[in-house]
């Protein structure tokens, strides 16, 4: 992927590699229907969203996997759960030969939006 001025996430989508395009579709649905207060960007130059003016989840293709970033803190099974998708300091691989994990990705985001709200709260407090 040579482009790196991507302006949405459908331009950012169209330039990846095509086995991960479908992957970050879905995911991108999952966010939304997630977090439907959040909204589309464009940040570190890979898709985003960004809730209350703070990034929320970023994702990004790949030839073999897609990957989310970043990985939340959660309850002990949400935390086993996601250990197989470990790839690496804050970030979630899903490989593209296994089927997506629809629920855990549910769960990132419900996880990385009460982190938001509490961060918004404690901002307000200040």
């Amino acid at each position: 992927m040579a482009k790196t001025d991507f302006q949405s996430i459908d331009e950012y989508i169209a330039a990846c590699p095509e086995q991960s395009q479908s992957y970050l579709q879905k995911i991108r649905k999952i966010v939304k229907a997630a977090a439907p207060k959040a909204k589309e960007k464009i940040s570190y130059q890979i898709a985003c969203f960004e809730l209350n003016g703070k990034n929320l989840v970023h994702f990004a293709g790949w030839k073999q996997h897609v990957s989310m970033y970043p990985t939340p803190a959660g309850s002990e099974a949400f935390n086993k759960a996601i250990a197989k998708y470990a790839g690496g300091k804050g970030t979630t691989k899903f490989m593209l030969d296994e089927l997506l994990p629809v629920r855990l990705i549910q769960q990132i985001v419900k996880f990385r939006v009460a982190d938001n709200l509490k961060k918004e709260k404690l901002n307000k407090k200040k």
